[in-house]
Protein backbone atom coordinates (compact mmCIF):
# COMPACT_ATOMS: atom_id res chain seq x y z
CA UNK A 1 0.00 0.00 0.00
CA UNK A 2 1.56 3.53 -0.86
CA UNK A 3 1.94 5.79 1.89
CA UNK A 4 0.00 9.37 1.18
CA UNK A 5 1.06 12.26 3.33
CA UNK A 6 -2.40 14.21 3.90
CA UNK A 7 -1.61 16.53 6.92
CA UNK A 8 0.98 19.05 4.74
CA UNK A 9 -1.05 22.46 4.89
CA UNK A 10 -4.43 20.45 5.31
CA UNK A 11 -8.07 22.12 3.95
CA UNK A 12 -10.40 22.05 6.84
CA UNK A 13 -12.61 19.24 6.49
CA UNK A 14 -15.73 20.00 5.66
CA UNK A 15 -18.60 18.05 4.34
CA UNK A 16 -20.73 18.40 1.52
CA UNK A 17 -23.36 20.89 3.41
CA UNK A 18 -27.26 20.12 2.68
CA UNK A 19 -28.54 21.74 -0.75
CA UNK A 20 -29.88 25.48 0.16
CA UNK A 21 -27.37 26.10 3.30
CA UNK A 22 -24.94 27.38 0.46
CA UNK A 23 -26.32 31.23 -0.59
CA UNK A 24 -25.31 34.25 -2.19
CA UNK A 25 -24.89 37.47 -0.93
CA UNK A 26 -28.73 39.16 -1.64
CA UNK A 27 -27.70 42.70 -0.55
CA UNK A 28 -25.31 42.30 -3.58
CA UNK A 29 -28.40 41.26 -5.82
CA UNK A 30 -30.56 43.45 -4.49
CA UNK A 31 -28.44 46.47 -5.48
CA UNK A 32 -28.76 45.53 -8.64
CA UNK A 33 -31.98 47.31 -8.77
CA UNK A 34 -30.94 50.49 -7.66
CA UNK A 35 -28.53 50.94 -11.08
CA UNK A 36 -29.48 53.63 -12.98
CA UNK A 37 -30.82 52.35 -16.91
CA UNK A 38 -29.26 54.08 -19.95
CA UNK A 39 -29.04 54.41 -23.66
CA UNK A 40 -26.69 51.44 -22.87
CA UNK A 41 -29.19 48.86 -22.39
CA UNK A 42 -31.06 47.83 -25.23
CA UNK A 43 -35.17 48.30 -25.91
CA UNK A 44 -35.44 49.86 -22.69
CA UNK A 45 -37.83 53.11 -22.91
CA UNK A 46 -35.76 56.55 -23.47
CA UNK A 47 -38.45 57.95 -21.40
CA UNK A 48 -36.88 55.87 -18.33
CA UNK A 49 -33.17 57.08 -18.57
CA UNK A 50 -31.95 58.14 -15.44
CA UNK A 51 -34.42 55.43 -13.31
CA UNK A 52 -33.01 53.09 -11.00
CA UNK A 53 -34.48 49.73 -12.00
CA UNK A 54 -36.92 49.59 -9.27
CA UNK A 55 -38.17 52.85 -9.72
CA UNK A 56 -38.65 51.88 -13.33
CA UNK A 57 -40.56 48.74 -12.25
CA UNK A 58 -42.75 50.58 -9.56
CA UNK A 59 -44.60 52.47 -12.66
CA UNK A 60 -45.70 48.92 -13.60
CA UNK A 61 -44.77 49.26 -17.14
CA UNK A 62 -45.95 46.77 -19.86
CA UNK A 63 -44.38 45.00 -22.69
CA UNK A 64 -45.59 47.53 -24.91
CA UNK A 65 -43.76 50.39 -23.24
CA UNK A 66 -40.60 48.36 -24.19
CA UNK A 67 -38.47 48.69 -27.85
CA UNK A 68 -37.90 46.06 -30.29
CA UNK A 69 -35.85 43.80 -31.01
CA UNK A 70 -36.46 42.43 -27.34
CA UNK A 71 -35.39 39.53 -25.52
CA UNK A 72 -37.67 38.21 -22.41
CA UNK A 73 -38.21 35.90 -19.82
CA UNK A 74 -41.39 34.67 -18.15
CA UNK A 75 -41.07 34.51 -14.54
CA UNK A 76 -43.92 31.62 -13.77
CA UNK A 77 -42.52 29.81 -16.16
CA UNK A 78 -38.67 29.87 -14.37
CA UNK A 79 -40.33 29.40 -11.29
CA UNK A 80 -42.37 26.02 -12.48
CA UNK A 81 -38.78 24.86 -14.18
CA UNK A 82 -36.94 25.33 -11.06
CA UNK A 83 -39.17 23.57 -8.93
CA UNK A 84 -39.70 20.86 -11.35
CA UNK A 85 -35.69 20.16 -11.14
CA UNK A 86 -35.16 20.76 -7.81
CA UNK A 87 -38.07 17.82 -7.04
CA UNK A 88 -36.58 15.37 -9.39
CA UNK A 89 -33.27 15.94 -8.24
CA UNK A 90 -34.25 15.17 -4.67
CA UNK A 91 -36.37 12.12 -5.53
CA UNK A 92 -33.04 11.17 -7.67
CA UNK A 93 -30.72 11.47 -4.40
CA UNK A 94 -28.73 13.93 -6.54
CA UNK A 95 -27.22 17.65 -5.87
CA UNK A 96 -27.45 20.36 -8.76
CA UNK A 97 -25.12 22.86 -9.32
CA UNK A 98 -26.71 24.77 -11.98
CA UNK A 99 -24.02 25.87 -14.98
CA UNK A 100 -24.17 29.36 -14.36
CA UNK A 101 -22.56 30.79 -17.57
CA UNK A 102 -25.70 29.88 -18.80
CA UNK A 103 -27.10 33.21 -17.51
CA UNK A 104 -24.52 34.65 -16.01
CA UNK A 105 -26.93 36.70 -14.13
CA UNK A 106 -26.75 37.02 -10.60
CA UNK A 107 -30.70 37.38 -9.63
CA UNK A 108 -31.22 33.65 -11.52
CA UNK A 109 -28.85 32.16 -9.66
CA UNK A 110 -30.19 33.40 -6.61
CA UNK A 111 -32.92 32.00 -7.12
CA UNK A 112 -31.62 29.05 -8.35
CA UNK A 113 -29.41 28.59 -4.76
CA UNK A 114 -32.43 29.23 -2.74
CA UNK A 115 -34.51 26.42 -4.27
CA UNK A 116 -31.69 23.71 -3.07
CA UNK A 117 -28.92 23.97 -5.45
CA UNK A 118 -25.59 22.91 -3.83
CA UNK A 119 -23.15 25.01 -5.98
CA UNK A 120 -23.13 27.21 -8.95
CA UNK A 121 -20.64 26.18 -11.70
CA UNK A 122 -18.88 28.37 -13.97
CA UNK A 123 -16.52 28.15 -16.92
CA UNK A 124 -13.92 30.50 -16.40
CA UNK A 125 -11.91 32.28 -13.42
CA UNK A 126 -13.34 35.47 -14.42
CA UNK A 127 -16.77 34.06 -14.34
CA UNK A 128 -16.02 32.75 -10.63
CA UNK A 129 -14.37 35.91 -9.64
CA UNK A 130 -17.62 38.10 -10.62
CA UNK A 131 -19.77 34.70 -8.71
CA UNK A 132 -17.24 35.48 -5.64
CA UNK A 133 -18.73 39.51 -6.20
CA UNK A 134 -21.71 38.35 -5.67
CA UNK A 135 -20.33 36.12 -2.44
CA UNK A 136 -21.33 32.62 -4.16
CA UNK A 137 -19.85 30.10 -1.39
CA UNK A 138 -18.99 27.24 -3.39
CA UNK A 139 -18.21 27.41 -6.82
CA UNK A 140 -16.79 24.48 -9.46
CA UNK A 141 -14.95 25.96 -12.22
CA UNK A 142 -15.95 22.96 -14.49
CA UNK A 143 -12.34 23.87 -16.91
CA UNK A 144 -8.63 23.32 -16.15
CA UNK A 145 -7.47 26.50 -14.30
CA UNK A 146 -3.60 27.26 -15.27
CA UNK A 147 -4.18 30.67 -15.82
CA UNK A 148 -1.12 32.28 -13.09
CA UNK A 149 -3.23 35.75 -12.63
CA UNK A 150 -6.22 33.82 -11.26
CA UNK A 151 -4.36 30.85 -9.93
CA UNK A 152 -2.74 33.20 -7.76
CA UNK A 153 -6.19 35.23 -7.06
CA UNK A 154 -7.39 31.73 -6.26
CA UNK A 155 -5.18 31.12 -3.75
CA UNK A 156 -5.10 34.61 -1.84
CA UNK A 157 -9.32 34.10 -2.01
CA UNK A 158 -9.40 30.65 -0.35
CA UNK A 159 -6.91 31.90 2.00
CA UNK A 160 -9.09 35.45 3.32
CA UNK A 161 -12.34 33.12 3.19
CA UNK A 162 -12.35 30.16 5.04
CA UNK A 163 -16.21 29.39 4.00
CA UNK A 164 -15.58 29.74 0.45
CA UNK A 165 -15.25 25.97 -1.38
CA UNK A 166 -13.75 25.74 -4.51
CA UNK A 167 -13.55 23.19 -7.08
CA UNK A 168 -11.59 22.84 -10.59
CA UNK A 169 -11.10 20.11 -13.24
CA UNK A 170 -7.78 18.81 -14.49
CA UNK A 171 -7.43 15.93 -17.16
CA UNK A 172 -3.67 15.87 -17.72
CA UNK A 173 -0.01 15.74 -15.90
CA UNK A 174 0.60 18.66 -17.58
CA UNK A 175 -2.65 20.69 -15.70
CA UNK A 176 -1.23 19.43 -12.37
CA UNK A 177 2.39 20.80 -13.16
CA UNK A 178 1.26 24.40 -14.30
CA UNK A 179 -1.11 24.19 -10.89
CA UNK A 180 1.71 23.40 -8.63
CA UNK A 181 4.27 25.39 -10.44
CA UNK A 182 1.76 28.76 -9.06
CA UNK A 183 0.44 27.68 -6.13
CA UNK A 184 4.21 26.36 -4.55
CA UNK A 185 4.98 30.34 -3.84
CA UNK A 186 1.67 30.47 -1.80
CA UNK A 187 2.95 28.63 1.40
CA UNK A 188 0.42 27.85 3.63
CA UNK A 189 -2.30 28.18 1.57
CA UNK A 190 -5.20 26.03 1.63
CA UNK A 191 -4.89 23.59 -1.06
CA UNK A 192 -7.24 23.46 -4.17
CA UNK A 193 -10.19 20.44 -4.43
CA UNK A 194 -9.23 19.09 -7.87
CA UNK A 195 -11.64 16.88 -9.62
CA UNK A 196 -9.93 14.72 -12.30
CA UNK A 197 -11.88 14.75 -15.68
CA UNK A 198 -12.84 11.95 -17.91
CA UNK A 199 -13.38 12.51 -21.28
CA UNK A 200 -14.41 10.66 -24.43
CA UNK A 201 -13.16 9.73 -28.00
CA UNK A 202 -13.83 12.64 -30.05
CA UNK A 203 -14.97 14.39 -27.76
CA UNK A 204 -13.97 17.56 -26.09
CA UNK A 205 -11.49 18.30 -23.38
CA UNK A 206 -10.53 14.93 -20.68
CA UNK A 207 -8.07 12.52 -19.84
CA UNK A 208 -9.18 9.81 -22.70
CA UNK A 209 -8.27 6.87 -21.11
CA UNK A 210 -8.61 5.47 -17.65
CA UNK A 211 -5.08 5.15 -17.00
CA UNK A 212 -4.08 8.45 -18.03
CA UNK A 213 -7.41 9.93 -15.99
CA UNK A 214 -5.31 7.70 -12.89
CA UNK A 215 -1.95 8.83 -13.26
CA UNK A 216 -4.02 12.46 -13.59
CA UNK A 217 -5.12 11.71 -9.78
CA UNK A 218 -1.96 10.15 -8.18
CA UNK A 219 -0.23 13.25 -9.45
CA UNK A 220 -3.06 15.23 -7.78
CA UNK A 221 -2.64 13.19 -4.35
CA UNK A 222 1.19 13.79 -4.34
CA UNK A 223 1.01 18.05 -4.96
CA UNK A 224 1.47 19.78 -1.53
CA UNK A 225 -0.71 21.95 -2.96
CA UNK A 226 -3.70 20.05 -4.21
CA UNK A 227 -6.37 17.97 -2.84
CA UNK A 228 -8.31 14.78 -5.13
CA UNK A 229 -11.89 15.80 -4.79
CA UNK A 230 -13.80 14.12 -7.16
CA UNK A 231 -14.49 12.30 -10.91
CA UNK A 232 -16.32 14.39 -13.87
CA UNK A 233 -17.07 15.09 -16.73
CA UNK A 234 -19.09 16.31 -19.77
CA UNK A 235 -21.66 13.54 -21.92
CA UNK A 236 -23.60 16.12 -23.96
CA UNK A 237 -19.95 15.83 -26.18
CA UNK A 238 -20.62 12.51 -27.09
CA UNK A 239 -24.32 12.69 -28.65
CA UNK A 240 -26.38 15.14 -29.76
CA UNK A 241 -29.45 13.16 -30.13
CA UNK A 242 -31.54 10.12 -28.61
CA UNK A 243 -30.86 7.76 -30.94
CA UNK A 244 -30.17 4.42 -29.68
CA UNK A 245 -26.19 4.43 -31.06
CA UNK A 246 -26.01 8.26 -29.05
CA UNK A 247 -27.60 7.11 -26.16
CA UNK A 248 -25.54 4.12 -25.62
CA UNK A 249 -22.29 5.95 -26.06
CA UNK A 250 -23.36 8.31 -23.01
CA UNK A 251 -24.62 5.17 -20.95
CA UNK A 252 -20.86 3.42 -21.95
CA UNK A 253 -19.48 6.70 -20.92
CA UNK A 254 -20.78 7.40 -17.75
CA UNK A 255 -20.19 3.75 -16.43
CA UNK A 256 -16.67 4.36 -17.40
CA UNK A 257 -17.18 7.97 -15.02
CA UNK A 258 -18.27 5.29 -12.59
CA UNK A 259 -16.11 2.67 -12.57
CA UNK A 260 -12.92 5.03 -12.40
CA UNK A 261 -14.55 6.45 -9.30
CA UNK A 262 -15.17 3.26 -7.40
CA UNK A 263 -11.58 2.57 -8.35
CA UNK A 264 -10.07 5.83 -6.63
CA UNK A 265 -12.73 5.21 -3.73
CA UNK A 266 -11.22 1.54 -3.28
CA UNK A 267 -7.77 2.83 -3.30
CA UNK A 268 -8.43 5.59 -0.82
CA UNK A 269 -7.02 8.53 -2.83
CA UNK A 270 -9.61 10.87 -1.56
CA UNK A 271 -8.87 13.74 0.25
CA UNK A 272 -12.18 14.38 2.68
CA UNK A 273 -15.16 13.60 0.47
CA UNK A 274 -15.89 13.12 -3.17
CA UNK A 275 -17.82 14.40 -6.03
CA UNK A 276 -18.87 12.29 -8.84
CA UNK A 277 -20.23 15.13 -11.06
CA UNK A 278 -21.56 14.98 -15.32
CA UNK A 279 -25.08 15.98 -16.63
CA UNK A 280 -25.48 19.07 -19.10
CA UNK A 281 -29.45 19.46 -19.83
CA UNK A 282 -29.79 16.33 -22.62
CA UNK A 283 -28.75 13.94 -20.53
CA UNK A 284 -29.85 14.29 -16.97
CA UNK A 285 -32.27 11.23 -17.17
CA UNK A 286 -28.85 8.87 -18.26
CA UNK A 287 -26.22 10.38 -15.23
CA UNK A 288 -28.77 9.70 -12.92
CA UNK A 289 -29.11 6.19 -14.53
CA UNK A 290 -25.51 5.55 -14.45
CA UNK A 291 -24.42 7.64 -11.49
CA UNK A 292 -26.67 8.32 -8.60
CA UNK A 293 -26.17 4.97 -7.19
CA UNK A 294 -22.65 6.62 -6.27
CA UNK A 295 -24.21 8.87 -4.17
CA UNK A 296 -23.11 8.30 -0.36
CA UNK A 297 -23.60 11.63 1.46
CA UNK A 298 -22.92 10.13 4.86
CA UNK A 299 -19.47 7.87 4.05
CA UNK A 300 -21.16 4.56 4.78
CA UNK A 301 -19.09 2.86 2.05
CA UNK A 302 -16.20 4.80 2.69
CA UNK A 303 -15.68 9.06 2.03
CA UNK A 304 -18.48 10.88 2.01
CA UNK A 305 -19.26 10.81 -1.93
CA UNK A 306 -21.96 13.36 -3.45
CA UNK A 307 -23.32 13.13 -6.61
CA UNK A 308 -23.83 16.33 -8.88
CA UNK A 309 -25.26 17.70 -11.88
CA UNK A 310 -24.22 20.41 -13.61
CA UNK A 311 -27.61 21.53 -15.85
CA UNK A 312 -27.75 25.14 -16.76
CA UNK A 313 -30.52 25.53 -18.93
CA UNK A 314 -33.24 24.17 -17.31
CA UNK A 315 -34.52 27.37 -15.71
CA UNK A 316 -35.15 28.51 -18.67
CA UNK A 317 -35.07 25.32 -21.06
CA UNK A 318 -36.64 26.67 -24.87
CA UNK A 319 -38.68 26.02 -28.12
CA UNK A 320 -35.60 24.91 -30.10
CA UNK A 321 -32.61 22.25 -29.37
CA UNK A 322 -33.49 21.39 -25.69
CA UNK A 323 -37.38 20.68 -26.10
CA UNK A 324 -36.60 18.48 -28.89
CA UNK A 325 -33.99 16.53 -26.55
CA UNK A 326 -34.63 17.00 -22.83
CA UNK A 327 -35.87 13.89 -20.99
CA UNK A 328 -38.28 16.69 -19.41
CA UNK A 329 -40.00 17.95 -22.41
CA UNK A 330 -43.81 17.35 -22.83
CA UNK A 331 -43.33 13.86 -25.01
CA UNK A 332 -40.59 12.19 -22.00
CA UNK A 333 -42.38 14.07 -18.80
CA UNK A 334 -45.91 14.15 -16.95
CA UNK A 335 -44.34 17.21 -15.80
CA UNK A 336 -42.41 18.94 -18.04
CA UNK A 337 -40.26 21.66 -18.31
CA UNK A 338 -41.31 24.77 -20.32
CA UNK A 339 -39.93 27.43 -22.46
CA UNK A 340 -39.12 31.20 -20.42
CA UNK A 341 -37.79 32.85 -23.12
CA UNK A 342 -39.23 34.33 -26.15
CA UNK A 343 -37.77 36.68 -29.03
CA UNK A 344 -39.92 39.98 -29.86
CA UNK A 345 -39.37 41.20 -33.03
CA UNK A 346 -41.36 44.33 -35.61
CA UNK A 347 -42.11 44.06 -39.20
CA UNK A 348 -40.07 46.56 -40.70
CA UNK A 349 -40.26 45.65 -44.49
CA UNK A 350 -42.63 43.50 -46.66
CA UNK A 351 -40.51 44.30 -50.00
CA UNK A 352 -42.40 41.20 -51.93
CA UNK A 353 -44.99 38.91 -51.78
CA UNK A 354 -44.58 36.59 -48.93
CA UNK A 355 -41.76 38.01 -47.18
CA UNK A 356 -41.86 40.45 -44.74
CA UNK A 357 -38.43 41.69 -42.76
CA UNK A 358 -38.17 41.98 -39.22
CA UNK A 359 -36.06 44.01 -37.18
CA UNK A 360 -33.99 41.42 -34.74
CA UNK A 361 -30.74 39.22 -36.07
CA UNK A 362 -27.63 37.14 -34.96
CA UNK A 363 -27.04 40.23 -32.01
CA UNK A 364 -30.06 39.82 -30.67
CA UNK A 365 -31.09 36.59 -30.67
CA UNK A 366 -29.67 33.09 -30.65
CA UNK A 367 -29.17 30.71 -33.71
CA UNK A 368 -26.52 28.35 -33.26
CA UNK A 369 -28.61 25.60 -31.81
CA UNK A 370 -31.84 26.81 -35.06
CA UNK A 371 -33.61 29.69 -35.89
CA UNK A 372 -36.07 31.48 -34.21
CA UNK A 373 -39.49 30.00 -34.90
CA UNK A 374 -42.25 32.65 -35.06
CA UNK A 375 -45.71 31.36 -32.65
CA UNK A 376 -48.29 34.46 -33.46
CA UNK A 377 -47.72 34.07 -37.20
CA UNK A 378 -49.52 30.63 -38.59
CA UNK A 379 -47.87 28.68 -41.75
CA UNK A 380 -44.79 31.20 -41.15
CA UNK A 381 -40.70 30.30 -41.19
CA UNK A 382 -37.67 32.29 -40.14
CA UNK A 383 -35.51 31.11 -42.67
CA UNK A 384 -32.34 33.39 -42.12
CA UNK A 385 -30.89 35.92 -40.40
CA UNK A 386 -28.89 38.92 -41.07
CA UNK A 387 -26.95 40.84 -38.41
CA UNK A 388 -29.99 42.98 -37.46
CA UNK A 389 -33.18 41.40 -39.32
CA UNK A 390 -34.71 38.13 -39.69
CA UNK A 391 -36.33 36.87 -43.04
CA UNK A 392 -39.67 35.80 -42.40
CA UNK A 393 -41.46 34.31 -45.16
CA UNK A 394 -45.26 32.54 -45.65
CA UNK A 395 -46.88 31.92 -48.35
CA UNK A 396 -47.05 34.33 -51.12
CA UNK A 397 -51.13 34.27 -51.30
CA UNK A 398 -50.91 35.03 -47.59
CA UNK A 399 -52.14 38.63 -46.61
CA UNK A 400 -49.06 40.64 -46.14
CA UNK A 401 -48.22 41.43 -42.28
CA UNK A 402 -48.56 45.35 -41.62
CA UNK A 403 -45.70 47.32 -41.43
CA UNK A 404 -45.25 47.93 -37.09
CA UNK A 405 -46.65 44.15 -36.86
CA UNK A 406 -44.67 42.63 -33.59
CA UNK A 407 -43.60 38.86 -33.99
CA UNK A 408 -43.67 36.86 -31.06
CA UNK A 409 -40.60 34.15 -31.62
CA UNK A 410 -39.75 30.76 -29.87
CA UNK A 411 -35.81 30.40 -29.57
CA UNK A 412 -33.67 27.56 -29.10
CA UNK A 413 -30.35 27.69 -26.61
CA UNK A 414 -30.88 30.02 -23.81
CA UNK A 415 -26.96 30.04 -23.59
CA UNK A 416 -26.57 32.24 -26.94
CA UNK A 417 -29.24 34.09 -25.58
CA UNK A 418 -28.12 35.53 -22.75
CA UNK A 419 -25.03 36.77 -23.66
CA UNK A 420 -26.58 39.53 -26.45
CA UNK A 421 -28.30 41.13 -23.23
CA UNK A 422 -27.13 43.68 -20.59
CA UNK A 423 -30.53 43.70 -19.10
CA UNK A 424 -33.72 41.43 -20.00
CA UNK A 425 -37.15 42.20 -18.83
CA UNK A 426 -39.15 39.86 -16.53
CA UNK A 427 -42.63 39.29 -18.07
CA UNK A 428 -45.38 38.04 -15.47
CA UNK A 429 -47.21 36.05 -18.10
CA UNK A 430 -45.90 35.48 -22.10
CA UNK A 431 -49.30 34.19 -23.13
CA UNK A 432 -51.08 37.08 -22.14
CA UNK A 433 -52.26 40.50 -24.54
CA UNK A 434 -49.64 42.71 -22.88
CA UNK A 435 -47.56 41.29 -19.87
CA UNK A 436 -46.76 43.06 -17.04
CA UNK A 437 -43.17 43.30 -16.71
CA UNK A 438 -42.05 42.83 -13.16
CA UNK A 439 -38.47 43.14 -13.14
CA UNK A 440 -35.35 43.46 -15.20
CA UNK A 441 -32.17 40.65 -15.04
CA UNK A 442 -28.59 41.88 -14.89
CA UNK A 443 -26.70 39.70 -16.95
CA UNK A 444 -22.62 40.25 -17.19
CA UNK A 445 -20.63 38.88 -19.88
Amino acid sequence: MRCVIRNANPRPTRQPAPGGSVLIDSNAVNALRTRTLGPEHKSVPPSTWGQSVEQFISTAPTLADFQTPLLTLDRGRMQHNIAVMAEWAQHAGVRIAPHGKTTMAPALWRLQLESGSWAITLATIWQVQLARAFGVERIMLANALVDPVGLTWLASELEAHPEFEFYCWADGLATVKAMNAVLASSAGARRVNVIVELGGEHGRTGARTTESARAVADAVVASPSLALAGIGGYEGALSHDRSPTGLTDVRTYLDTVAALHRELLDADLYDTHAVVTAGGSAYQDLVVERLAALADEKGERGVATSVVLRSGAYIIHDDGFYSQISPMNSARSDNPLRSAMHGWARVVSTPEPGLALLDAGKRDLPFDEGLPVPQSVEHAEVTALNDQHAFLRMPEDSAALPVGTVVRLGLSHPCTAFDKWRLIPVIDDVDSDNPLVVDLVHTFF
